[in-house]
């Protein structure tokens, strides 16, 4: 289950409040926490959100 704080960062990730850069720096600090399947979902989000740019 994803916490509330990870999906707050995520809102402001598809909001771009991040670059992309600080965005996976983010992701890697707490990433050991996720399960698999968390870090593919959230991965692939990151990587729409960036994906226009």
């Amino acid at each position: 289950m994803i916490t509330k704080e990870v999906q707050e960062w995520l809102h402001k990730v598809e909001r771009k409040q991040y670059s992309y850069n600080d965005a996976m720096y983010e992701f890697m600090h707490f990433s050991s926490y996720l399960t698999r399947e968390e870090m593919k979902f959230i991965k692939s989000k990151i990587e729409q959100a960036y994906s226009s740019n």
